[in-house]
């Protein structure tokens, strides 16, 4: 039961393209993650062209996240200053990174640097999740629960020029370093096709000093208007936005997303970020494993000498 993808230009079992939109909908609700950093990879080993995965897993994210910061704003747990602090760096990450995208799309190598990021970002991120949740789950066996983290009282954030007073965070510091993080993150979004929640969040908490209960629906804020407009310059520049395509994505997410919020209720933090480094390190050997293996069809240029 094939489906023709008309900007992919390939034909997909749309069953498999349900069950990717469902798997990654289950890991959203079991890790609280958009699922753009495992949705587009996943696209890879069927077949998508990188161009399309990016551009259709930025849509993805999009939709994922906006029902995500509705909850959080109705909680009242979202820092709206921030998040346009946020914005305004991610924006202009977008921007520049779209420039990058389609510079490499001219020099032909597009797809290899998008699965070679791929690589080193799920590579690096999975590793130092897994040690860090061993080492959560040690120290909870052998000395108990581990000390909720405390913010710095002072740090080189707070030394720096341009200071806003960001009142739901009830910090104090300077807007470079937000602005700094957005602008990478919307770098991240739009060559790689993620909401850089991954990314984001640890900054967030560790970098600027945010109290853990805003950093989620403030990210998810500055997530959706930064992946919204990746999207559409992807959709206009480069017309790689493959409607159908994310169509099946996101039924199959809607349906997994109710499933692995039981799911998550059930385990542990700990037990959560370990399964999910060994997901994110697995998903980084299978594309770097493909990297290295002699393509199917090989084909060669050679010039043709006049008669």
């Amino acid at each position: 039961m094939h489906v023709f993808l008309p900007i992919a230009e390939v034909s997909v079992n749309f069953l498999v393209l349900l069950g990717i939109g469902g798997a990654v909908g289950v890991l959203s609700g079991m890790f609280g993650v958009g699922g753009g950093f495992l949705i587009t990879p996943l696209l890879f080993l069927i077949g998508i062209p990188p161009s399309v995965a990016v551009a259709t897993s930025a849509n993805q994210v999009v939709a994922s996240s906006v029902s995500g910061l509705m909850a959080h704003l109705r909680r009242r747990t979202v820092d709206l200053k921030m998040g346009y602090v946020l914005l305004g760096g991610g924006l202009i990450g977008a921007a520049i990174g779209m420039v990058i995208f389609n510079f490499l799309k001219q020099l032909g190598q597009v797809d290899l640097a998008v699965q070679l990021c791929y690589v080193l970002f799920l590579g690096v991120i999975g590793g130092l999740m897994l040690v860090e949740s061993v080492n959560a789950i040690r120290k909870a066996r052998l000395a108990g629960p581990a000390p909720a983290y405390k913010r710095r009282q002072r740090s080189w954030v707070q030394t720096m020029p341009y200071k806003m007073r960001f009142r739901a965070s009830g910090l104090y510091i300077s807007a470079i370093p937000p602005v700094l993080v957005g602008f990478g993150v919307g770098m991240l979004s739009a060559i790689m096709g993620v909401g850089g929640g991954f990314i984001m969040v640890p900054a967030m908490i560790y970098i600027l000093g945010m109290p853990t209960k805003v950093v989620i629906g403030t990210s998810l804020f500055q997530i959706i208007f930064v992946a919204g407009f990746t999207t559409l310059m992807h959709a206009t520049t480069n017309y790689t936005v493959d409607v159908m395509l994310a169509l099946l994505l996101l039924a199959g997410g809607v349906a997994g997303a109710q499933v692995g919020t039981r799911i998550g209720a059930r385990l542990k933090a700990e037990q959560l970020r370990v399964l999910l480094a060994l997901l994110v390190l697995s998903v980084s050997v299978k594309i770097a494993f493909e990297l290295l293996l002699e393509p199917a069809d090989l084909f060669s240029l050679t010039e043709l000498s006049g008669g």
